[in-house]
C-alpha cells in the first residue's frame, strides 16, 4: 500500500484544527497532524500554503444533459425571441441535413420581451429539422414539428402546445425523443465532459437524479459503470420512477427517488402551489396523488431502498408528506425515518411543511443558486410569487434551525457545476434570516451529501475516513475557522487536485 503525504498547508480536519499535513494510505486517511510530526512516504505532495478539505458532493445533478450542454449548444445568454431564432439557425447551418438540433437554456423571465418564438418560426430558422430547446428548468420546451412527429400520440398529451410551447408530459415525451436521437458517441462525450468538469471543480461524488422522464435506462447504467471503473468523481444513482424501487435496485440505483415528478417548476408555472401565481394565475399541477406517494415509499421501505420526489411548490410539498404520513401508517414511522428518505428542491415551504420534513426524517436536498439567480427584488420569483413569497422561498436558515438535513447540489445544467457558488449563495440569500453560517453551508456541501445518499463514514478528513478530498488555492484567505474567504466573487477558491477514494481525479 503507497503512502501519500500531503504537507505544507491548511488542513480542514475535526481530528485537528491546526493541521497542516495528511497522509493516506490507499483509499483511507491513516494520520492528520502538523510538518513535524509527519509520518514518513513514499509520494510527498507539497502544498505550499494550500487548503486541503473534504471533497464537495453534489447532490443533484443531470450529467449527461449538462455535458450536451457543453458540446451542442447553450442559449442562456440570448435575449429575445429573435436572437434565439438567430442562433439556432447559425447552429444548424453547422449540421447534416435531417439531423437533430438541440439546445437548452433559455429562460425568457430575463427578456425585456417575454414573447417566445412560434414552431413556424422555429421550423424555418432550422430548416426544418427535428429541433428540440428546453427552458432552462427543464421543464418547458420549445419542439419542431418534426420531432412531434417522431412522438405518437403526442398531440393529446397535457402540455401539448400546438404553437411549440410544451409543458407537462409532453415535454417529458419530447425530451426522450430527442435523446434517443443523439447517437453513442455525442453521449459518452457528454458524459466524460461532465464528469471532468465535476473533477475540476472540486466535486468528488455527484448523485445523478435520473429516470425514465430525464434521461434513459442505458444513460444511467453507463454513468454507473463510468464512476466504478474510470478514475472520475464517484457517481451515486437515483432513479426517479413510480413504484419501481425493485428496478431501481437492479439498475444500481441508491433508491428509486430524485426526479420523481410531484410537480414541475416555477419558471415554467407548473410548480403547485397553494396560493396562485402572481403573473400567470393559476396554481400549477400536481403530478403525483398522496396515495401515490404513500404506495411509492411503502415500496421503497419495504425493499430497503431510499424513496423520494421533487416537489416545488408548497401544495405539492403539502402532498408529499401527506402520502408520508399514509406511508407511517403501513410500515411504522421508525422504520419510516429509518430509511432516510429525501425531497428534491422544496423551494416552498411554510413552518408546518418543515415541522413535517422533521416528523418524518426527511433530507432536503436544495440547489443554493435558484436564490441567487432568481430570488430578490425584480427577479423571476418575485414575478412568479410576488416579493414577500419570493423572500420566503429556499428557506435554508430555517431548515437547518430545526435540524431537517441538507445537501446542496445545483441541479446542473440547470445552474452550473459550481460548488462554492452554491455555498456563497447560501451565505448570501436575498433574505438576511434565511442565510446559513460558511461552515454550515460547507457541510450541507460536503458531508450533507455523503448522508443524504446514507455514507456516513464519509464527507470530513480524519484518520480511517475514505480519502476523498480537494486542494484549493484561496486566494482570499481563510477564515478563522480554516476556510476561505468568500465575499468576494472574483476571489473564488481555484481547485489545484481533486482526490476520491485516494486517486487523483483532477490536476490544475
Amino acid at each position: 500500500m503507497v503512502r501519500t503525504l500531503y504537507r505544507g498547508g491548511r488542513v480542514y480536519s475535526p481530528a485537528d484544527p491546526h493541521a497542516t499535513a495528511l497522509a493516506v494510505d490507499g483509499d483511507r486517511i491513516s494520520w492528520v497532524g502538523t510538518d513535524d510530526d509527519a509520518p514518513t512516504a513514499e509520494i510527498t505532495v507539497e502544498l505550499s500554503g494550500a487548503l486541503v478539505a473534504p471533497a464537495f458532493v453534489d447532490a443533484h445533478a443531470h450529467l449527461t444533459n449538462t455535458g450536451l450542454t457543453m458540446t451542442l449548444l447553450d442559449v442562456s445568454p440570448v435575449r429575445s425571441a429573435a436572437q434565439l431564432l438567430d442562433a439556432l439557425a447559425a447552429h444548424a447551418a453547422t449540421l447534416p441535413s435531417g439531423a437533430l438540433v438541440y439546445a437548452r437554456g433559455y429562460d425568457q423571465s430575463t427578456w425585456p420581451d417575454a414573447t417566445l418564438p412560434h414552431r413556424t418560426e422555429l421550423e424555418s430558422a432550422v430548416g426544418g429539422r427535428p429541433c428540440y430547446v428546453s427552458h432552462v428548468s427543464g421543464h418547458a420546451a420549445l419542439a419542431t414539428g418534426a420531432l412531434c412527429a417522431a412522438v405518437p400520440g403526442v398531440t393529446g398529451m397535457p402540455g401539448y402546445d400546438a404553437d411549440g410551447r410544451h409543458t407537462l408530459e409532453a415535454v417529458d415525451a419530447l425530451y426522450a425523443a430527442a435523446l434517443a436521437q443523439l447517437d453513442a458517441a455525442t453521449r459518452h462525450r457528454a458524459q466524460q465532459l461532465a464528469l471532468a468538469t465535476a473533477a475540476s471543480v472540486g466535486i468528488g461524488c455527484v448523485h445523478e437524479c435520473g429516470g425514465p422522464t430525464t434521461s434513459s435506462e442505458i444513460d444511467f447504467t453507463e454513468l454507473l459503470a463510468a464512476s466504478a471503473e474510470q478514475p472520475v468523481p464517484q457517481v451515486i444513482g437515483y432513479w426517479g420512477e413510480l413504484g419501481a424501487a425493485s428496478k431501481a435496485r437492479e439498475l444500481g440505483a441508491a433508491g428509486a427517488a430524485g426526479d420523481l415528478y410531484a410537480d414541475g417548476a416555477l419558471g415554467s408555472t407548473d410548480a403547485h402551489l397553494s396560493v396562485p401565481y402572481a403573473d400567470a394565475g393559476g396554481c400549477g399541477h400536481a403530478l403525483l396523488s398522496a396515495e401515490q406517494v404513500a404506495a411509492h415509499i411503502v415500496d421503497c421501505t419495504g425493499h430497503g431502498m431510499q424513496g423520494g420526489m421533487h416537489a416545488i411548490g408548497d401544495a405539492a410539498v403539502e402532498t408529499v408528506l401527506a402520502g408520508f404520513a399514509a406511508a407511517a401508517e403501513v410500515v411504522g414511522i421508525e422504520r419510516l425515518r429509518a430509511a432516510r428518505h429525501r425531497v428534491e428542491h422544496a423551494e416552498i415551504l411554510t413552518k408546518t411543511l418543515i415541522a413535517g420534513l422533521v416528523e418524518f426524517g426527511l433530507t432536503a436536498s436544495v440547489q443554493p443558486a435558484f436564490d441567487r439567480l432568481w430570488g430578490g427584488a425584480g427577479q423571476m420569483y418575485e414575478t412568479r410569487l410576488g416579493l414577500d413569497r419570493s423572500l420566503a422561498s429556499n428557506p435554508f436558515g430555517s431548515l437547518s434551525g430545526v435540524g431537517v438535513p441538507l445537501a446542496f447540489g445545483s441541479d446542473s445544467p440547470v445552474t452550473p457545476l459550481d460548488p462554492w457558488g452554491g455555498v456563497r449563495a447560501a451565505v448570501h440569500h436575498h433574505n438576511p434570516a434565511q442565510r446559513l453560517s460558511v461552515r454550515t453551508a460547507f457541510a450541507a456541501h460536503t458531508r450533507g451529501g455523503w448522508r443524504a445518499a446514507r455514507y456516513d463514514e464519509a464527507g470530513y478528513l480524519a484518520p480511517g475516513a475514505p480519502a476523498t478530498l480537494a486542494v484549493w488555492d484561496c486566494p482570499a484567505g481563510l477564515d478563522e475557522h480554516g476556510l476561505p474567504l468568500l465575499d468576494d466573487p472574483d476571489a473564488t477558491p481555484r481547485c489545484l487536485r481533486t482526490v476520491r477514494d485516494g486517486v487523483t481525479i483532477h490536476t490544475a
